[in-house]
């Protein structure tokens, strides 16, 4: 979510029964601002919340002039001081898919490898113990769910001759009934299925705004649901995989935007939910 639009946003989504009280949307509201200043970011997007057992993470995300690039992304343990996370790996993310159960609120907490796997040869590295620390895996939880569900709506941005991404000053929303179907939106991060497409299936896509995959083809289907809510005049999206993702969009306008609040834990009990 755009951070000068935040208030207004975190209305649109509170039908899940997420959202962040008062006092903590009125410091979000400055600490963002000086954000953006400080790091000299194009914009900034408030990511979400995840709840820890002895705190919360709050994260933002700081873009540049290309929307495709490497977001940087900063946590808060009080909305106040941020900090700078570190690029997630892919070693990161594979050794954060092995660990189970929920974060401990503690980014200088260590996970001992010994909860990860037990195969006794990679259990020492040069006399210690291999560990992760929260840290680590906060960074990679966050792009395991921005991979997976964050999501924006056809058109909302363009992809130049050059390859840079940029925000489409002529989107205007979708209507309501393309609002309402899935093949209205996009993941928004590198593609995967649309580079599997035949040319003869490629022949009716605009280059310049359908470069990412569409989440018609999301594999469980069904791991979506759409809803209307605000009588009709907002369309909400959630995943039925990252339980805690929510996505808005009200037709006929610029607004949009997605939000986490949840464990950062992935809903391994989706197949048996359909």
């Amino acid at each position: 979510m755009e951070a000068v639009s935040l208030p207004a946003a975190l209305e649109l989504v509170a039908g899940g029964g997420a959202g962040l009280s008062p006092e903590k949307r009125a410091v979000l509201g400055s600490s963002l601002v000086l954000l953006q200043r400080d790091y000299r970011f194009e914009r900034v997007w408030f990511w979400g919340c995840i709840q820890g057992l002895r705190g919360a993470y709050y994260i933002a995300e700081g873009l540049g002039s290309d929307c495709a690039a490497p977001r940087s992304r900063l946590y808060s343990l009080n909305c106040v001081e941020w900090s700078l996370l570190s690029p997630a790996t892919a070693e990161m993310v594979a050794q954060a898919e092995q660990l189970k159960g929920r974060f401990q609120g503690d980014p200088s907490f260590e996970y001992m490898y010994t909860e990860i796997e037990e195969d006794a040869e990679k259990l020492f590295q040069g006399g210690k113990e291999p560990t992760i620390k929260e840290e680590a895996r906060l960074v990679a939880t966050i792009e395991q769910i921005d991979k997976a569900v964050g999501i924006i709506p056809r058109g909302a941005f363009l992809k130049t001759p050059r390859g840079s991404v940029h925000e489409n000053r002529n989107f205007e929303g979708l209507s309501l009934t393309e609002a309402k179907k899935l093949s209205s939106y996009f993941h928004f991060t590198v593609p995967v299925s649309l580079k599997n497409k035949t040319l003869l299936e490629k022949a009716d896509l605009d280059p310049s705004t359908d470069f990412l995959d569409s989440l018609e083809h999301d594999i469980p289907q069904a791991s979506w649901t759409i809803q209307l809510e605000k009588g009709g005049t907002v369309v909400v999206l959630r995943s039925l995989l990252w339980l805690g993702l929510t996505f808005y969009h009200i037709p006929m306008t610029k607004q949009y935007g997605y939000i986490y609040f949840g464990t950062g834990e992935k809903n391994f009990d989706l197949l048996f939910m359909l």
